[in-house]
């Protein structure tokens, strides 16, 4: 039996609602976890000075251990959740042209206006040709670890995000014909792809230079965490939950054991060494996390998640992680010069200003940029002669980009 008619579908994609706010809500968590760990970075990268504003090492150190996973997970957790959103809004039959228009409306100018303000205030002095590679989000694909930050640092995912992006339409065909009796199975099957990911990277990708203050090499960590082929794996993931939610598969599963999931996911990317911590310890957390509150939405339960600040902040969260470069590394040294340091008290206060400031950036950018650009860019004005206008199949309130470390 097909997957069409296996089981019952929740609603077909017509009728089902489109918005999750829950996920949306979700993106902010993320992204304040990646930005967290650029914060109390204690190393100079080019000419950017280290980000952290506490002066006793002791401090940084404990801060760094804490949340540098935060980084790591951030990416993952974005990954998985695009390929849940794409699937989700997408509609057999709907025009592929238009799809991937509206994936480039939804990254390029976001991308260009911060790419361009990184070039302008800190990054020409010392990343000129570097950064070209940046802009046209080819840059991880490259082992070379010159090529990995580029210009606006955080965008570099978006090479990963491109590549999804691009094969999706080929990737969701044989994704909706598997049964709806092995779903799950399949689910599974990904999981394990992203451990074989890990194995691949200790036995085959070459064990030297090491990375600096890791035990991967430079090779070894370009190829499992930054390699735009390697992180597909976390999307098609991601896609294969919409699908479970969509056909009506998923359990009833509880907030409290969900949550509860999520915080030992992040004790494991603690302990866990690389590569293990980067994606694995917390791919099923998360998709556990993605499936239940989606599906809360769609019983009309509430969630803190969903309510109304959280999906404000989720809808800027896009903005915050890519301009949190421009507030780090050249608004911070301009207001406080360089190797500011705080106790622990003025750190921990200087922490949550830098926070409220990227909020800021971050919404200037999401109002004046990248929802114009999705009002007026992101769909065509053509429409066929023979056929009155109708309204626009709608997204849903979550997006799917990343925010990387």
């Amino acid at each position: 039996m097909s997957a069409e008619t296996s089981s019952i579908e929740v609603k077909p994609p017509e009728e089902r609602q489109r918005d999750l706010p829950a996920l949306t809500g979700m993106r902010i968590i993320a992204a304040l976890l990646v930005f967290l760990s650029h914060v109390v970075y204690p190393m100079t990268t080019g000419n950017q000075n280290p980000t952290t504003p506490f002066k006793d090492p002791g401090v940084t150190e404990n801060l760094v251990w804490f949340f540098s996973p935060g980084g790591s997970i951030g990416v993952s957790f974005f990954f998985i959740l695009s390929g849940f959103v794409i699937t989700w809004s997408s509609r057999p039959g709907s025009s592929t042209g238009a799809y991937y228009r509206r994936r480039v409306v939804k990254i390029l100018p976001n991308h260009v206006v911060t790419w361009g303000l990184a070039m302008l205030l800190f990054a020409a002095s010392y990343t000129p040709a570097y950064g070209l590679l940046n802009l046209i989000l080819v840059n991880s694909f490259s082992p070379d670890p010159m090529n990995w930050g580029g210009a606006n640092m955080p965008a570099w995912s978006l090479s990963s995000e491109m590549l999804f992006y691009l094969l999706f339409p080929l990737l969701i065909i044989p994704i909706r014909k598997i049964r709806d009796s092995r779903l799950w199975t399949w689910a599974a099957i990904a999981v394990a792809a992203m451990a074989a990911v890990c194995v691949v990277t200790l036995t085959l990708v070459p064990d030297a230079p090491v990375f600096p203050g890791d035990v991967l090499s430079l090779n070894q960590f370009w190829f499992v965490y930054m390699f735009p082929p390697a992180r597909l794996v976390e999307f098609v993931f991601g896609m294969i939950l919409a699908r479970i939610v969509m056909r009506g598969r998923w359990p009833r599963i509880g907030f409290v054991p969900v949550t509860v999931l999520l915080v030992l996911g992040y004790a494991a990317a603690l302990y866990l060494p690389p590569p293990w911590n980067l994606t694995l310890a917390t791919s099923i957390p998360f998709g556990l996390a993605i499936g239940t509150f989606a599906k809360a939405n769609l019983e009309g339960r509430r969630t803190v998640m969903g309510t109304r600040p959280m999906v404000w902040l989720g809808n800027v969260s896009f903005g915050f992680y890519m301009t949190q470069a421009v507030v780090l590394f050249w608004l911070v040294p301009t207001v406080l010069g360089t190797w500011a340091s705080f106790d622990v008290l003025g750190g921990t206060l200087l922490v949550l200003a830098y926070t409220g400031v990227n909020v800021v950036a971050g919404w200037l950018l999401w109002k004046f940029v990248e929802t114009p650009a999705m009002k007026y860019l992101s769909r065509s004005r053509k429409r066929p002669a023979d056929r009155p206008p109708v309204a626009p199949a709608q997204e849903p309130q979550v997006s799917a980009q990343t925010t990387p470390a």
